[in-house]
């Protein structure tokens, strides 16, 4: 099929660049000159797990291409997606200026029938709003498709070729079939393509990003209880997520969650909810509850070092709010950085890939590692924010000869109590039981 993508953001980019490889011709669109003759070069302007081979393969055999074109596109596409940047409000409503602009700029150049589908995380009414925009500068036949993502940062790949559903809302039987045509090479594993109402399809996304941020921060609670009682939050998590009702996923305790969707969804359906004169309660206390988890280690660090953090050098293992991508919005990383900072401590950081990202927010006030132990030279602690693998299985005794001190504070739950303070280690975790000679150090 003939496809264009507006917008070459996270989301416009994996499309594009995935429809490509089953075969569809794809060209991307994006009005920033500079973003777009990085990309005809194979630059990325992201970091995403197999990404970047995928465009370049893509590109060499001329399915897959780039342009700041805003016409041509349109004229060429059966299908056009909408993938661009829906930023939150103070308010937490989106703001679809982009998206709109987009409508707009279809609408007065479209030369027959297409189907228009909006990819971005957009809230319930959005199509109702696109085809309004359209209709105000065309008579052309056009049909609005929802079509929200399901990508996880460091897994788009996976998730965008191999999805567990695809949702699609739309209102004519005929354009669904269209979309269930696209989406039938991904899904010859049987997983289902959903076809439902476009509100629905709309709600979909903002619903299940929620669900996930539920378990998030009931398991953060659930480790604030371990840590006053003496439980240790792996046995509960094992105890029921062996439970089918319940599973597995989503239930780590850590240092709350971050990244680009989590946090602006679930204001955006509170918002929702809001304008439905209905209060969202549950959803306003899970971000209450994440606000506060990633101020976990305030009092630990402080009660710790007897509130005297000035000179002391903290490192920092990981800066992206997950592994398998560069992305810091919202991270955990950074309301510590500001903590630690704010009380004259010197911070030193390292991350497999989000070092540039940071420098751009904190420049000469951060020490950058070379590599994890670089980091660690002459520390007072250590902290892990992030779950990258290379932090999973680190040498302990070196890590132990290049500290100053002998404490880690590890936000994840990636070591075993026991062992660390067998070693000689001061240490701390979520809700972790640790051995009856070491006094945690409870808020």
């Amino acid at each position: 099929m003939k496809i264009s993508v507006f917008g070459t953001g996270y989301v416009g980019l994996v499309t594009g660049a995935c429809f490509a490889e089953n075969g569809n011709d794809v060209i991307c669109v994006d009005i920033d000159e500079q973003k777009i003759e990085a990309l005809n070069k194979g630059i990325l302007p992201i970091y995403e797990p197999g990404l970047e081979e995928l465009v370049h393969r893509n590109i060499q055999e001329e399915r897959l291409s780039f342009t700041t074109d805003l016409v041509q596109p349109i004229k060429d596409s059966l299908i056009i997606f909408i993938a661009v940047g829906t930023p939150a409000d103070e308010d937490g409503s989106a703001d679809l200026k982009y998206v709109l602009n987009v409508a707009e700029t279809i609408a007065k150049n479209i030369n027959g029938y297409k189907i228009v589908v909006t990819k971005s995380t957009v809230p319930v009414g959005t199509a109702d709003l696109i085809k309004k925009t359209i209709r105000q500068f065309t008579s052309q036949e056009f049909d609005v498709v929802s079509n929200p993502e399901f990508l996880k940062e460091g897994n788009a790949i996976n998730d965008f070729l191999k999805p567990d559903r695809v949702v699609v809302g739309a209102e004519d039987v005929r354009v669904a079939e269209i979309m269930k045509e696209l989406y039938a090479p991904f899904v010859r594993t049987g997983n289902p393509i959903l076809i439902m109402d476009i509100r629905s399809a709309e709600l979909t996304k903002y619903a299940a990003n929620a669900m996930l941020a539920l378990r998030i921060s009931f398991m953060n609670e659930m480790a604030r209880i371990c840590d006053r009682i003496g439980a240790d939050v792996n046995n509960v998590r094992n105890g029921i997520s062996s439970d089918s009702r319940i599973g597995h996923a989503f239930l780590f305790p850590g240092l709350g969650y971050g990244g680009s969707c989590f946090p602006k969804d679930l204001k955006a359906l509170v918002k929702t909810a809001a304008d439905a004169q209905y209060d969202f309660k549950i959803l306003k206390a899970v971000q209450d509850v994440n606000i506060s988890q990633k101020e976990y280690f305030f009092p630990k660090i402080l009660n710790y070092f007897k509130h005297h953090l000035e000179g002391k050098k903290f490192t920092l293992w990981g800066l992206s709010f997950k592994p398998k991508t560069d992305d810091i919005r919202d991270a955990s990383s950074l309301t510590l950085i500001d903590f630690l900072l704010a009380h004259q401590a010197k911070v030193s950081v390292y991350d497999p890939a989000a070092v540039n990202a940071v420098k751009k927010i904190y420049d000469q006030k951060l020490d950058y590692g070379k590599n994890n132990y670089d980091a660690l030279q002459g520390a007072d602690a250590l902290v892990v924010i992030t779950e990258w693998s290379v932090f999973q299985r680190p040498d302990f005794n070196k890590i132990k000869e290049l500290m100053r001190g002998k404490v880690i504070f590890d936000g994840r739950n990636l070591y075993d109590p026991e062992t660390m303070v067998k070693m000689g280690f001061d240490y701390f975790a979520v809700g972790r039981k640790i051995s009856l000679n070491h006094k945690a150090i409870l808020p």
